[in-house]
């Protein structure tokens, strides 16, 4: 999510040069996908990449970047992506701008105000700051706004919604409180920010108001800016809000590029709107709207840190809301530089940061791009040098990220023929700070991802940044699990959901994908706002770049091992594990529903409900819920234990051709098989509701967004308490498994002739 650029140029040696730390930790014996000779090559050239990333250049390149704001369309977002081009082209890379035209509005008209019983105007802005040079660009800012709300001008009585997701609505079913009619506010967290305004409009209201509350988001967390890194009263949250879940991209060209001749959807006809207004506002905004509404008082878990008891309404408090936008085509600028492959140029490993930021993305997503851009030239340096990657790498530095992944989106769909043929992974970043290795992504990529983590070097403390991560499981988790963390051989990795570039690679194509960035340590408070600048990232975030080296040397050593191995190391053993507990899990939600259900009804029954409510709270008695049938997971838990057995065959296979061979290319077919393994955990017809989807295993939940929901299609009908879709969808990921280990049992044959 960010991007930057001057026609300044810059001398390197004009630069503080800062000594690049000797890497010491060290590095594996063996190489997940290499031949012993190839591994020892491999490990001479990953040697020298790991001493070239520089964080005083860093520290560089991002306060040039972040000089001025750069969302979409801005002058300064195209200047970046002509001063990234460059920098491309100096490093010896084949490079070029994709273009793409795309909808992107912004603010025309914003207003809201409390208009009963008193009266209160909004400032919907974030002052400049003294001592943050940048924060005083306020005429090339754009203001606080949530795009792709619809244009809306309504007045009506205030409800407050805690955090606005389906529960808190279910707890006001109970209280007897509707919000139809009402314009509700909302405090960011617990789900993407576009779920809120989405259920509210499910629930009758008329508009949405969202708002930073300081007990997620500033001071309850730390000293607030300028003093401290945590969001001030005048910060604000800007952000998408487009209904993501459905599809991703370019909102009048879904499922292909946005390129200039591409066919359109009329703005009537698009789905992913919002159906009501929606604004985010600070909590010093908020603070005056909050202190108006009557009612009963809110649930303790519903309060938050400001100086008021928390109210629901509705009452007197009524409010004036509007929002009108420009409804605009913008360009974005997809650099894309590449190196090509000597032996294997027709496989490709892809790497990928944005550039375009909300306002001057310091953090997001400037922290993220400075790494990538120097792997790009330590890349370079090395093929100057004589090291050639045997697969082609293709390194992007995406536009249009922030309102709705625009920039990789419509790339990935224009090339999606090319990708789904060629593409052996993508390698994800975004914001980055410091602390601990953060890496999700597809569990094929497990094992090999705890391999180039075991041989990167903390910068603070010395350790591999794997062992810092697992100290820090291990800290986080449960005692009696501890112990299975400390002996576990690979750290489990998270999985996908949405709110980055990896999302279309790989929720819509089923391309192998890993999203890594140093967190753990220092606030995020200037998320999305104005003061996610050079000077709040400088004091407040990786302050010596230190670790945005690190991530340059993860993703690097990462993309160098994935163009240079004999044979692509994906690994299928994590991926049978983890489906295993997948299939547990969802054992445990509908038992858990069905014992719930029992329970529910049994209070009914006995008025228990009833009798220890608050005679003077208002209370809506609950009826009883249909039976819950119980699910079969026999065909389930069988799939998944082929695959198991699968795996394990060609784990053993692969081990002794891998100490065997002698010449490398005779593992041609393998590797041609191994390519598609991701997308036999796709569907063509793709998740119940929104086709774009097409992972089965991995997607944004509908009512979590950038939270991922595994085993999509299976875990939302059982939320959803639609048993025949549960069943049928089982059917449908039962049958992708199979697939997968079909193909892995022809891998393991291929092995067999080597």
């Amino acid at each position: 999510m960010r991007i930057r650029a001057l026609p300044l140029v810059i001398s390197l040696c004009a630069i503080a040069a800062v000594p690049a730390t000797p890497v010491t930790s060290a590095p594996s014996a063996d190489i997940l996908g290499f031949t012993p000779a190839s591994a020892r090559t491999e490990q001479e050239w990953e040697a020298k990449f790991r001493a070239l990333p520089n964080p005083a250049r860093m520290r560089a390149d991002m306060e040039l970047m972040a000089a001025h704001p750069h969302h979409v369309g801005s002058p300064y977002d195209r200047q970046n992506a002509e001063w990234i081009l460059q920098q491309f082209k100096d490093a010896g890379w084949d490079a070029h701008i994709e273009q793409f035209d795309v909808l992107f509005p912004t603010p025309k008209q914003r207003a809201l105000e409390l208009v009963a019983p008193t009266h209160f105007v909004a400032k919907l802005q974030e002052p400049p700051v003294p001592g943050d040079p940048t924060s005083y660009q306020t005429a090339e800012q754009l203001p606080p706004y949530n795009a792709y709300s619809i244009d809306g001008d309504v007045t009506g009585p205030l409800v407050y919604v805690n955090y606005g997701i389906p529960s808190d609505y279910d707890e006001l079913a109970l209280r007897g409180i509707s919000v139809k009619g009402a314009i509700v506010i909302a405090r960011y967290g617990r789900s993407w920010r576009g779920v809120k305004p989405k259920v509210a409009a499910e629930h009758g209201a008329i508009g949405c108001i969202i708002y930073s509350d300081p007990g997620d988001d500033g001071y309850a967390d730390d000293d607030t800016f300028p003093v401290g890194p945590a969001r001030s009263a005048n910060g604000v949250q800007r952000g998408s809000v487009m209904e993501m879940t459905l599809y991703q991209g370019d909102p009048l060209t879904p499922g292909v590029g946005a390129t200039k001749d591409a066919k359109r959807l009329a703005l009537k006809d698009v789905k992913v709107f919002t159906k009501i207004p929606v604004l985010p506002i600070s909590y010093g905004d908020a603070l005056p709207l909050l202190r108006a509404i009557t009612g009963e008082v809110a649930p303790s878990s519903w309060r938050g840190a400001l100086p008021i008891t928390y109210k629901i309404g509705p009452g007197a408090a009524r409010v004036h809301l509007l929002v009108k936008s420009n409804w605009d085509i913008k360009p974005v600028y997809d650099v894309i530089g590449m190196l090509h492959g000597s032996t294997m140029p027709d496989q490709w490993v892809i790497r990928g940061n944005h550039h375009d930021a909300w306002v001057n993305g310091a953090d997001d997503p400037g922290s993220g791009q400075v790494a990538l851009l120097e792997e790009m030239r330590a890349l370079g340096a090395l093929k100057k040098q004589g090291w050639n990657p045997k697969r082609t790498i293709i390194y992007a530095a995406w536009d249009g990220e922030e309102p709705a992944v625009l920039g990789s989106a419509e790339w990935a769909e224009t090339h999606a023929a090319d990708l789904t043929e060629h593409a052996v992974a993508y390698l994800n970043s975004d914001n980055s700070g410091r602390g601990y290795l953060s890496a999700s992504g597809s569990h094929i990529l497990e094992k090999f991802i705890n391999g180039v983590a075991r041989d990167i070097t903390d910068p603070e403390t010395g350790a591999s940044v794997e062992r810092r991560m697992r100290a820090a499981r291990v800290l986080r988790a449960p005692v009696a699990r501890r112990d299975d963390l400390r002996k576990q051989e690979d750290l489990p990795i998270g999985a996908l959901g949405s709110g980055s570039d990896y999302t279309t690679f790989i929720q819509h194509l089923g391309i192998p994908s890993l999203d890594l960035g140093f967190y753990g340590e220092g606030g995020r408070g200037s998320y999305h706002s104005a003061y996610d600048d050079f000077y709040w990232y400088s004091h407040f975030s990786d302050t010596s770049f230190v670790y945005g080296r690190a991530l340059a040397q993860t993703a690097g050593t990462a993309m160098m091992r994935l163009a240079d191995a004999d044979v692509i190391p994906y690994d299928f053993t994590d991926l049978a594990q983890t489906v295993g507990e997948y299939v547990g899990e969802l054992k445990r939600l509908a038992n858990g529903i069905a014992s719930d259900a029992v329970e529910h009804n049994k209070e009914v029954d006995d008025s228990t409900l009833t009798l220890t409510n608050d005679p003077r709270v208002p209370f809506v008695a609950p009826t009883l819920e249909a039976p819950v049938p119980k699910l079969d997971f026999t065909a389930f838990d069988s799939a998944t234990a082929r695959l198991s057995h699968a795996a394990r065959a060609y784990n053993s296979a692969f081990n002794s051709a891998m100490s065997a061979a002698t010449t490398p290319t005779s593992f041609a077919a393998l590797n041609d098989q191994l390519i598609k393994s991701e997308h036999m955990l796709t569907s063509d017809a793709g998740l119940p509701g929104r086709p774009w989807f097409k992972h089965l295993l991995y997607a944004p939940g509908v009512n979590t967004g950038y939270g991922v929901k595994t085993v999509p299609g299976v875990r939302e009908a059982i939320e959803a308490k639609d048993w025949p879709l549960a069943t049928s969808e089982m059917a449908r990921v039962v049958s992708a498994l199979d697939a997968e280990t079909a193909l892995v049992e022809r891998a393991t044959a291929d092995l067999g002739t080597q």
